[in-house]
């Protein structure tokens, strides 16, 4: 079998319309836009309407997608859609976006690592395009984090906000080192952090959902060290110079993670993709967000190099890289 590579056909993504300002938090909680913007650089985040929910996100920014890439829903075979708050505790949110496309081949499934999600969604749907088991896949990631945050919680409630991002991801032949698609991934776990990060219900454990639950100094310290590690070892195993990256697309948690990691890396901060001041941490859409809005507004452009990461609860944290 000739070696495929998976390239980035379309992007699209959606928020809902309401907007929830850092004025209107400080309304909720003990807070205030300049405690907010401090500390996090975070001004607003959406908030899904009532009735509103993750598939429906998901959806629309699927079809964005699907339109950016000109393709027909009839030619997706692979639907990986990560999330941490699915439609239901099953089916899927994948199988519910595979009906409301019309799709009846194929395989849709949803992936549940936080806010790394989208990142190893998208190494999933590489690897069943490279050993010839999908053609064309949606990588969706998508979240409605305001159904799980503790709004009396102002140290989690002021982070997360609501959101999807997708891409289509086509397979082709290489011809070349410097075809477009995805060249690299990098997945990684330690449950030993659950505490840190972590939702303090499920339908095994309390038969409810929970709220978030967050010690964010040591998730601040644990994700500059990850995330920087994930950076350097993917750009290592594809021989590839940080230095040398167009672009780094990373999780949107916090402004002052970003920072820090472009400290680290000695990255200069007109190279890294940050929209977390518009919509806040969305989980596993943040990644895809910042990708769609960068490439919709020319920033990035065909034939550049990015950098994906994102570290999120578990602790699960990784890395993709590919060729735009």
């Amino acid at each position: 079998m000739d070696e495929r590579v998976s390239r980035i056909a379309g992007v699209g993504s959606h928020l809902p319309a309401r907007i929830l300002s850092n004025e209107e938090m400080s309304a909720l909680v003990d807070t205030s836009d300049e405690w907010i913007r401090e500390r996090t650089g975070i001004r607003q985040r959406h908030i899904a309407a009532e009735g509103e929910t993750t598939a429906d996100l998901a959806e629309a920014a699927a079809r964005k997608a699907l339109d950016h890439a000109g393709i027909d829903a009839s030619d997706i075979d692979l639907i990986v859609l990560a999330t941490t708050t699915p439609d239901f505790t099953f089916p899927s949110t994948a199988t519910v976006i595979q009906a409301r496309l019309g799709i009846t081949q194929g395989a849709a499934f949803d992936v549940q690592a936080v806010c790394t999600g989208f990142v190893y969604a998208m190494s999933i749907a590489d690897n069943f395009i490279a050993r010839g088991q999908a053609r064309n896949a949606i990588v969706i990631g998508a979240e409605t984090m305001s159904r799980i945050v503790d709004w009396t919680d102002r140290t989690t409630c002021v982070l997360f906000g609501d959101g999807a991002g997708a891409i289509v991801l086509s397979g082709e032949e290489r011809e070349g080192p410097n075809d477009p698609g995805v060249l690299a991934s990098y997945l990684r776990s330690d449950g030993r952090f659950k505490d840190l990060l972590h939702v303090d219900g499920g339908p095994s454990s309390t038969q409810s959902v929970g709220h978030l639950r967050m010690v964010g100094n040591q998730v601040f310290r644990h994700a500059v060290t990850n995330i920087a590690e994930s950076m350097t070892t993917i750009a290592g195993r594809a021989g590839v110079a940080i230095e040398d990256v167009d672009w780094f697309v990373p999780h949107q948690a916090n402004q002052r993670i970003l920072e820090g990691v472009a400290r680290k890396l000695s990255i200069p901060t007109e190279k890294v993709i940050s929209t977390v001041a518009d919509h806040g941490n969305t989980s596993a859409a943040s990644v895809p967000l910042a990708l769609d809005r960068a490439i919709q507004d020319g920033r990035i452009k065909r034939g550049d190099l990015l950098l994906m990461e994102a570290l999120g609860g578990g602790f699960t944290w990784g890395a993709a890289l590919a060729r735009y």
